[in-house]
């Protein structure tokens, strides 16, 4: 998966066949498994060679204040940063009292394989020490999907080439990466050790919350094998001494708890970890193996992706399916950060990104799991009030990054203008409860959410003379264009959010009535959606970005090398935001989620207009390109964007994927198939399909989940089949026509051929990897021979 030799392509596999120290730190995020809870980084057993160690726990923070020489009035003033908690990963092994270290001795064979059927890792390899001793290790590593607290470890050695002396060392560490005692984040507060279970207990420094871990372990190993525990402030170690012949076989299984709390005592939080390894230890590893198996039986039942025609684009979206619903499978209220819990990148910070894209894949395919996020958001409405209201706005303005609910961005034009946020959470309510209609949802948290961000829109906004609404001084999607007028995406979005808001008000009247909602707050929330402003060019025919937009200076595309991108890292934002140029899909991002805005000959104009200003130096374009390029024909181009945005990880073209994963990169894989080739778009209450493939894939099948039904879709080059598996008859939409669906048969429906277009150009040197080679010129015809001479 890894576009490096080392990682062949299978469809249900990432495998690493040798060790390559070089992309340590990008298999590490590649190879972390979580449960949304827990995350563990795939670094190797033994701790070293590493990138980053990396254990987090969803939630856990460290805070420091802001340090600013000229504070400015509404600016955060304090910062969030993920913390790397107590690592219980760590199996070290000694040979004859030599470590088993990989940079050492002989590596005779190292392989890896994380099965995305049965969510465990696998590593087997084989070692000759630097004294000529041989052993084989193996070992398998999970992180539980049905026991939110638990992390789990089988290892075993065997020697291959005569006796040896072994000895294990099962370790909690905490504060290993701090250069002093006065440097750790993590304070001790209790530590154990009894019989083969190991516990640690600690507080961060500044956020004051306390985190505790504990270890259970079941040994099987020759007569003579010794156990021995230890515990220290920040080190709690089992180690186990055997000797081995030929044959003989130690192996160790280690339970791993994990709990944290910002309100519990030292005792409640122990206690807490204990009854978690209590439950762990009474299924066994077995156990947890087999119920992992279980869930990811069901998970892909109902969600799988099928792809003919391209194996590494298969592998790509089960693997994105797979982290995704990793990182949000029991976040239980919790967030869901944009690298999930695969690492530190972004401080571990939630950005809008969950809501439109991640919750959008989850919200078709993982449902249960949609509801908890967004309950986060609801918890965190105070938080978000009391912003609104110290920036002079009525009703919530939700923080642009956050871990706890409160802002942690701190440059105003590209963070804390970016009140999109507010409508992409609104989006993402909307999605969720008309897909599952949650009714429960819709009372106890989604009408409030709308409420408060309605509030804010229509605080922030103005009518003009002649009686349009405007949203002045925002930042859209795209961060190369702040603080403007009429973001075309802003607007729209907002405009759903109020409509959807004044109709949530009306079906819980009631409820409407407790947050001092009345007849004349839901009419000026329609009356604004219904005059939002939407800034068109006429003599080009297409919309603005923003107001005015379209009369700025076209950025010099020509003049810019290619070592000058990403732009933001090598020119000022004083340039970038006086030019034609566009870092990230964002009029593009408008249509896709708000197609219905947009006549067809709009949306391709639009796009064939902003294709030649958008740069792609962010890896939330290119899915959205994909999704936009499919719908106005464009197939051979939607297929090379998402490509690129199904390999941001594998490919690591930014270098950061050490800090992990981008997790909505990896869900742009399924939107760029699902609602690029299969078409899907749901609006109001309606799934529609308007599915085509280009040339080199052969067939696309994929399941969806909507309003208690579940629904197959199978694509072909000329022809698409819908099935329904699961509920009542449902009315569905083929290339705008409608049809409907029961149980009794499918319904297989002609897919017709695209309107042909000319490609889209892109600036000079941001032009997508061809995923399919262009055919070659034809042959020049041999010139015709001169006609003959009369007189000859």
């Amino acid at each position: 998966m890894i576009v490096h030799p080392a990682y062949p392509v299978d469809p249900w596999c990432l495998r690493e066949e040798r060790l390559d120290t070089d992309v340590l730190a990008q298999s590490e995020s590649l190879f972390a498994l979580s449960n949304g809870h827990l995350g563990w980084r795939g670094t190797l057993d033994e701790g070293e060679p590493r990138g980053l160690s990396g254990s987090y726990l969803n939630g856990v923070y460290e805070g420091h204040r802001r340090h600013a020489p000229e504070p400015q009035y509404g600016s955060p003033e304090t910062e969030q940063t993920v913390v790397d908690v107590t690592d219980g990963k760590l199996v070290r092994l000694l040979v004859d009292d030599e470590p088993f270290d990989l940079r050492y001795g002989r590596l005779r064979g190292h392989r890896r394989v994380l099965d995305l059927r049965s969510g465990v890792l696998e590593r087997v390899v084989e070692w000759t020490s630097p004294s000529g001793r041989t052993v084989r290790v193996r070992s398998w590593r999970l992180v539980s999907l049905t026991q939110r607290a638990i992390g789990a470890i089988a290892y075993e050695v065997e020697p291959v080439d005569g006796e040896a002396r072994i000895v294990l060392q099962s370790e909690l560490l905490a504060n290993a990466t701090a250069p002093t005692d006065d440097d750790a984040v993590l304070v001790g507060e209790e530590h154990a050790a009894q019989g083969t279970a190991l516990r640690l207990v600690h507080r961060t420094r500044h956020s004051g919350l306390r985190v505790a871990v504990a270890a259970e372990h079941t040994l099987d190993g020759p007569s003579g094998t010794a156990v021995q525990a230890s515990a220290g402030p920040d080190l709690a170690r089992l180690t186990v001494t055997s000797r081995l012949r030929p044959g003989q076989v130690l192996r160790l299984e280690k339970l791993v708890a994990h709990g944290w709390s910002a309100v519990r005592s030292r005792p409640a939080v122990a206690d807490q970890v204990d009854a978690a390894l209590t439950v762990a230890r009474d299924t066994g590893w077995d156990g947890l193996v087999a119920e992992q198996r279980r869930f990811l039986d069901a998970l892909w039942a109902g969600a799988d992706v099928r792809v003919d025609g391209d194996e590494e684009l298969q592998l790509a979206v089960r693997f994105g399916l797979f982290q995704v619903v990793q990182a949000a499978a029991r976040a239980e209220e919790r967030a869901v950060p944009v690298k999930g819990l695969t690492g530190p990148g972004y401080d571990g910070h939630c950005f809008w990104d969950s809501e439109l894209f991640v919750l959008q894949v989850l919200c078709y395919t993982f449902p249960s799991a949609v509801a908890p996020a967004l309950r986060w958001r609801h918890r965190t409405l105070p938080a978000a009030l009391r912003r609104a209201a110290r920036l002079g706005l009525e009703g919530a303005a939700f923080p642009w990054r956050t871990i706890n609910g409160e802002e942690g961005a701190g440059y105003w034009p590209t963070g804390l203008a970016a009140f999109h946020v507010n409508a992409d959470i609104a989006d993402a309510v909307v999605r969720y409860t008309s897909a599952t209609d949650d009714l429960l949802f819709d009372r106890e948290a989604g009408l409030e959410l709308l409420v408060h961000t309605a509030r804010l829109w229509h605080s922030l906004g103005h009518v003009d003379h002649r009686g349009a609404f405007h949203l002045d001084g925002v930042t859209g999607p795209d961060e190369y264009s702040a603080v403007v007028d009429d973001n075309v995406f802003t607007n729209l979005m907002a405009q759903q959010n109020l409509r959807a808001a004044a109709d949530a008000a009306e079906r819980n009247a009631d409820l409407a009535l407790a947050l001092g909602v009345s007849d004349a707050e839901t009419a000026a929330w329609r009356d604004a959606a219904l005059h939002l402003a939407l800034p068109y060019n006429g003599l080009l025919g297409v919309h603005e970005q923003s107001a005015g937009f379209t009369g700025h200076q076209v950025w010099d595309f020509e003049g810019t090398p290619p070592d000058a991108y990403p732009l933001w890292r090598h020119r000022s934002y004083f340039q970038l935001y006086r030019k034609q140029v566009v870092k990230q899909a964002d009029l593009v991002l408008a249509m896709q989620l708000r197609g219905e805005a947009f006549s067809p000959a709009q949306k391709a104009r639009n796009f064939a207009y902003y294709e030649a200003l958008t740069v792609r130096d962010s890896p939330l374009s290119a899915h959205s390109q994909a999704v936009l390029a499919a719908e106005v024909g464009q197939l051979e181009l939607a297929y090379d964007y998402l490509a690129e945005s199904a390999l941001t990880d594998p490919a690591d073209p930014e270098r950061d994927t050490r800090d992990g994963l981008h997790l909505a990169a990896l869900a742009g894989t399924w939107i760029g198939l699902v609602a690029g080739f299969g078409g899907m778009r749901h609006h109001g209450d309606a799934l529609t399909f308007a599915p085509r493939l280009p040339g080199r894939l052969t067939g696309l099948c994929f399941t969806v989940r909507f309003q208690r039904r579940l629904v197959r879709v199978e694509v072909a080059a000329e022809r698409a089949e819908y099935r329904l598996l699961d509920g009542p008859e449902l009315e569905l939409w083929h290339h705008g026509e409608p049809f409907t669906l029961t149980r009794d048969a499918p319904v297989t429906l002609p897919v017709p051929e695209p309107r042909p277009l000319p490609r889209a150009v892109q600036p000079p040197g941001r032009r997508p990897v061809r995923r399919t080679p262009e055919p070659p010129e034809p042959p020049e015809p041999p010139e015709a021979p001169e006609p003959p001479d009369d007189e000859e």
